[in-house]
């Protein structure tokens, strides 16, 4: 990559200027994750483009720019991330959930008042004798189908639980990617600003030379392409980096009317390295570490305790009972029972034993199934993340070759350029020639450009299937 900003900043400038020192620190710069192109790099192709309007640049109704880098791009997107805050909830209410099952197997105590008009034998609408004031206890020791649905909820909390680690995976990358692309693109549109220049002293020269019949009109209606194009590119990158700026803001909460400003990050984050392991390593660290498959492990001993669950519904049950009344004459309880006593306790054990249970045997059919069912998910969920993880590496090294691609045709490029500028300066080229082959270097930065980002991308994404994410970025 110097190699490559050391041949641009000679190719652009007279033997005289000293560019080395200058593009030396251009590529220092680069390396350490900076998103804004030198001035002495812009400065190397010519006059400097206009100033963009406000809105492409970034000023927006005079607010101070929010400054960030890398890090706290994903500080601030951990903190306000909505969907996080959405997992977060979803994995507190199935916690919540099988604490309310659980609450069978605990003390429950609850008073009240049965205060009714007796006409006849003294009972109520449930089934109890009348009272001035009752106190019943509750306590299930022995239901295995409630314990064994209770012990495959406190599973599904853990994996919900895994979720929140998903959706944190996923804001990080979805932050970490906006963020480089973000940067990607301005350097692209300091790229075309440039380029945008180089084509208007083409289009000049070409329309002076068609003037002076030294030119075919054809020239010129290739010139005016050119110059079309590059004026295309140069609004899609604008529209492009507005939208990533917007995003950005939203992702780290930072006011609509504020610019971002993206600051280097010393030092960078090397995503590439961090993948850079043999691949048998690599599948190794995915299957130890994907959160897919501890949550069909985790699904898989779910089904197993609520099948075991359902099997000892074919045992008896077993409640702890109690019950204090409070009873009065005025429900003529005296008339219908030999003896009236007014203070009444009642404790024991209340059994409930099965002798043919429909319910018992389809419970448990259907508990096997889905046992087997996720016995199989969870085979093919391994199978597919070992494919996953050796699809993402092998594009990594597809995209790291492209990069290198990319980066030999940028550095060709300007030795080209430097070359040509040389002639020019002999009085053996023409500008027409050196501006020409200034848009070629420029469309070769463009490429390059594109092909790193890819690579940190496929770098990105073979961290997340690894499980090294958040250690890399954090």
């Amino acid at each position: 990559m110097s190699e490559a900003l050391r041949a641009r900043g000679s190719a652009a400038q007279p033997a005289g200027n000293n560019p080395a020192r200058r593009t030396w620190s251009c590529a220092a710069a680069l390396f350490l994750g900076c998103f804004t192109l030198p001035s002495t790099l812009r400065a190397q192709a010519g006059p400097p483009p206009a100033a963009p309007p406000p809105e492409v640049s970034g000023q927006l109704s005079g607010a101070p720019p929010a400054e960030l880098t890398l890090k706290n791009a994903l500080d601030r997107a951990l903190q306000n991330s909505r969907d996080l805050a959405l997992a977060r909830i979803r994995s507190s209410v199935t916690r919540r959930q099988a604490n309310l099952t659980k609450a069978h197997f605990l003390p429950n105590l609850f008073t009240g008042s049965g205060i009714v008009y007796t006409y006849g034998i003294p009972e109520t609408p449930g089934g109890t004798a009348p009272s001035l004031f009752n106190l019943a206890y509750v306590q299930t020791l022995f239901n295995p189908p409630l314990r064994g649905q209770y012990h495959a909820e406190s599973i599904q909390a853990q994996i919900d639980q895994l979720q929140t680690t998903r959706t944190r995976d996923t804001v990080l990358v979805k932050t970490a990617s906006t963020y480089l692309e973000l940067g990607k693109v301005r350097h692209g549109l300091d790229v075309v600003r440039t380029e945008g220049a180089s084509a208007t002293r083409v289009l000049e020269v070409t329309r002076e030379r068609v003037q002076e019949g030294k030119e075919l009109p054809i020239e010129l209606t290739r010139a005016e392409l050119t110059a079309a194009r590059v004026e295309q590119r140069r609004l899609q990158l604008e529209g492009r980096e507005d939208v990533l700026a917007a995003s950005l803001r939203d992702l780290c909460n930072v006011a609509h009317d504020r610019p971002v400003e993206l600051l280097p990050t010393e030092p960078a984050p090397n995503f590439a390295a961090a993948a850079d392991l043999p691949l048998r390593q690599l599948i190794a660290l995915g299957l130890e570490n994907s959160i897919e498959i501890r949550q069909a492990e985790l699904d898989y001993h779910a089904k197993e305790e609520k099948l075991k669950g359902e099997k000892g519904g074919y045992f008896p049950t077993v409640d702890l009972v109690g019950k204090y009344s409070l009873l009065s004459k005025i429900n003529n309880y005296q008339d219908f029972y030999k003896t009236f006593q007014r203070n009444n306790v009642n404790v024991g054990l209340q059994i409930n034993i099965p002798i043919f249970s429909a319910r018992t045997t389809a419970a448990v059919d259907l508990a096997r199934e889905d046992l087997h069912r996720s016995e199989l998910e969870l085979s093919a969920t391994r199978s597919r993340v070992e494919d996953e993880v050796r699809r993402s590496a092998r594009h990594v090294r597809e995209t790291e070759a492209a990069r290198e691609v990319a980066r030999l045709e940028l550095k060709l490029a300007q030795e080209e350029l430097h070359v040509l500028q040389a002639q020019f300066e002999e009085g053996r080229a023409n500008l027409r020639e050196v501006e020409k082959l200034r848009l070629d270097e420029s469309t070769k930065w463009l490429a390059y450009l594109d092909a790193d980002y890819d690579n940190q991308q496929a770098a990105l994404d073979l961290l997340r299937l690894t499980g090294q994410l958040a250690t890399v970025l954090q």
